[in-house]
C-alpha cells in the first residue's frame, strides 16, 4: 500500500530542476565564505562600512552585467516596438527587497562584532522559520507537515553543530549581539518571499541590480552617522570587501535569487542550513581544523531534515515562471 506513495516521493525528489539546485548549492557555498570576509573587513572598517562597500561594489557589477546581457534583448525589443513597463508596485517591491538585504546585512555584521560566531550563526540560521511564518501570514501559503518537520529537524541539527560553543558564552555580555542576529534572521527570512514575488516578472540580474543599489543608498547614511571609516586603507581590506561583494552578494545572493524561478522561497531558505556544514568543511580543508564526531552527527541530522523537506511537494513551485536568467 505504501509503494505508490514511495514512488511519488522518489519521482518528486528526482524532478527537482537540476539548474536551480546547482545554483542553490553554489549560492550556499559562496555564502558560507561570507563570515570570513566580514571578519577580515571588520579588522579595518566597521560593520556598516563593510555592508556599504559590499553593496556599492555589487551594484556596479550587476549594472554592468545587466547592460551586457540586455544588449541583444534591447535590439530585438526596439525592432518589435516592445517596451517593458515597471509599475509602482514593482518599484516598491524592489526597494523593499533592498531594504531587507541592507538591514539584514547590517544586523548580521554588527552581531559578529558583539557575540561569538557560533551564537550568531545559530540564531541567524533561524531564517527558514521566518520565511515559513511570513509565507503563511502574508501570502497565505500552506505547508505540508513533512516539510515543516524536515525544517525543524534540520534547524535542530544546526544547533547541535554549535552545541559545544554555547556552553562557553558570556550570555549577559552578548545579548545585544544575539538580538541583532535574530533581527538579521527576520530580515533575511522575509527577503526570499519578496524576491520570489519579483521573480515572476524579472530576471535575477535585474532584481539584484535594483536591490543592491537601494541597499547601498540606504546603508550609506547609516555608516556616515556612525562616523565609521567608509573605505578600506589596505590591500587586505579592499580584497575583503571586493570578495564579499563578488562572492557573497553577486554569486551568493544572486544565484539564490536565480533559483527562485523554480524552487519555493521556503525550500531555498531551508537549504541555507547547509552553510554551516560547508563552513566546517572549509575550515577543515583550508585551516586543518578538526571535525569532531559530534559534528558528524549534526551533519547527519541536518541532511535527514533536508531530505524530508526535499521530498515534500512544497519544494518545487506548482507553476514554473518563464523568465530568462
Amino acid at each position: 500500500m505504501d509503494t505508490p506513495n514511495k514512488v511519488s516521493r522518489l519521482q518528486l525528489f528526482l524532478s527537482l530542476p537540476i539548474d536551480s539546485v546547482a545554483a542553490l548549492i553554489a549560492s550556499i557555498t559562496c555564502l558560507s565564505f561570507s563570515p570570513i570576509f566580514i571578519r577580515l573587513s571588520e579588522l579595518e572598517i566597521g560593520p556598516n562600512a563593510t555592508a556599504f562597500n559590499r553593496f556599492w561594489i555589487a551594484a556596479i557589477g550587476f549594472w554592468l552585467l545587466n547592460s551586457f546581457l540586455n544588449v541583444p534583448h534591447q535590439k530585438q525589443n526596439t525592432e518589435l516596438g516592445i517596451q517593458k513597463i515597471i509599475s509602482r508596485t514593482d518599484i516598491g517591491l524592489l526597494i523593499a527587497d533592498g531594504m531587507l538585504l541592507s538591514m539584514g546585512t547590517i544586523c548580521w555584521t554588527w552581531s559578529l562584532t558583539n557575540t561569538s560566531v557560533a551564537n550568531s550563526s545559530i540564531i541567524h540560521n533561524l531564517i527558514p522559520i521566518f520565511t515559513i511564518l511570513g509565507g503563511w501570514l502574508v501570502f497565505g501559503k500552506l505547508f505540508e507537515n513533512r516539510f515543516i518537520l524536515g525544517t525543524f529537524i534540520a534547524i535542530a541539527g544546526v544547533m547541535l553543530l554549535e552545541v559545544n560553543d554555547l556552553f562557553s558564552l558570556n550570555i549577559g555580555q552578548q545579548l545585544t549581539g544575539d538580538f541583532a542576529a535574530l533581527l538579521s534572521a527576520v530580515f533575511f527570512g522575509v527577503h526570499p518571499l519578496i524576491a520570489e514575488k519579483l521573480r515572476i516578472k524579472f530576471n535575477a540580474v535585474t532584481i539584484m541590480k535594483w536591490s543592491s543599489t537601494a541597499s547601498f543608498l540606504l546603508v550609506l547614511p547609516v555608516a556616515i552617522f556612525a562616523q565609521e571609516q567608509l573605505f578600506p586603507s589596505s590591500v587586505t581590506g579592499w580584497f575583503s570587501v571586493i570578495s564579499l561583494a563578488f562572492v557573497g552578494q553577486m554569486l551568493g545572493i544572486g544565484l539564490w535569487t536565480y533559483c527562485l524561478k523554480n524552487l519555493s522561497s521556503g525550500f531555498a531558505s531551508l537549504f541555507g542550513l547547509l552553510a554551516p556544514i560547508f563552513s566546517s568543511l572549509e575550515g577543515w580543508a583550508i585551516f586543518s581544523e578538526n571535525i569532531e564526531s559530534w559534528t558528524w552527527v549534526s551533519f547527519m541530522v541536518i541532511l535527514f531534515g533536508m531530505y524530508l523537506a526535499i521530498s515534500s511537494k512544497f519544494a518545487i513551485k506548482s507553476q514554473v515562471n518563464n523568465v530568462s536568467l
